[in-house]
């Protein structure tokens, strides 16, 4: 067995990946010096492994993508040993879910672009997570608590959310949804997609009312990366056995911790801090990347 795999995933919905594509890449990686393999297909025209040694793992990233050419094609080079993790320990927003509710709740209340503009710092961690989370807060304070049921109506779940889920589950996989959100949507999303535990903040309601505060200490990046390694010693495992995702600054301590940390359709310095990107696919990406295969991924 060779010491390397290149993983190729594309988009579901946009299954271009053809043989002619990988023997592309793999000609590279040869040109490369690498030693190649015959091509393994975990889903035709959507995911795709090559085994490969004698090549640096920055190097085969770069011979790849010089043969796809522009191509909407994730690209990632993963260590065939322990691939398959036993936690998922999951963000949620803009990850599992499209939304970000804390955005969602603000344009409800007329006050969106402000917190939106706070809310994008955050998350390309030009602010302190916490200090934005609490001024963020703040500006709703006094609006009727009913409005958190009414902004839960527009959540809609990323694309592969459900399936990734579902097929970790029936592979005995333990699934974490954490947030720096609020526990009234990790709540319902958790049940929704059946999630063994969840963890977020608490939006104090006082006399019918959105009180400003939240209850402290407010749970933000250190916070996802205690809960990665909570769950791992809960399991008896250590965090390489565990899988991450998410696309937020705070998100980078878990993600550089989990042995396959994955920032998914990240804010761009996310995207330059995390060793795994998806760019181009949707959620059952992780499942690929894992090496799962098509007859193994719930509604696919």
């Amino acid at each position: 067995m060779m010491q390397n795999i290149l993983t190729l995933i594309t988009d579901p919905r946009n299954a271009l990946l053809t043989p002619r594509v990988t023997n592309a890449v793999r000609d590279a990686l040869a040109l490369a010096r690498g030693k190649v393999g015959p091509a393994d297909w975990l889903d035709p025209g959507i995911a795709c492994d090559i085994p490969f040694d004698n090549v640096a793992p920055a190097e085969a990233v770069k011979a790849a993508a010089g043969a796809l050419r522009g191509m909407p094609v994730d690209i990632l080079v993963l260590n065939p040993e322990n691939r398959r993790k036993q936690v998922l320990v999951a963000d949620m927003e803009s990850t599992i879910i499209r939304n970000e509710m804390l955005d969602e709740l603000a344009f409800e209340a007329e006050i969106g672009e402000q917190v939106a503009e706070i809310t994008r710092r955050a998350m390309n961690g030009e602010l302190d997570f916490h200090d934005a989370i609490r001024e963020r807060v703040g500006l709703l304070k006094g609006q009727p608590a009913s409005l958190l049921e009414k902004v839960a109506e527009k959540i809609r779940l990323m694309p592969g959310a459900a399936s990734l889920v579902r097929s970790l589950k029936e592979a005995g996989v333990y699934c974490a949804l954490v947030s720096g959100g609020f526990d009234i949507y990790t709540a319902r999303i958790a049940e929704q997609l059946g999630f063994d535990e969840h963890q977020a903040n608490h939006l104090d309601i006082a006399d019918g009312t959105i009180a400003g505060t939240v209850r402290e200490p407010v749970l933000g990046r250190e916070a996802k990366l205690e809960a990665l390694r909570r769950v791992a010693t809960q399991k008896g495992i250590t965090p390489a056995d565990c899988l991450a995702v998410g696309d937020g600054a705070n998100d980078l301590a878990m993600l550089g911790e989990a042995g396959l940390g994955v920032a998914f359709h990240a804010k761009p310095k996310v995207q330059e801090a995390a060793k795994f990107n998806i760019r181009h696919g949707d959620l059952t990406a992780l499942l690929y990347a894992q090496g799962y295969r098509r007859d193994e991924i719930v509604g696919r």
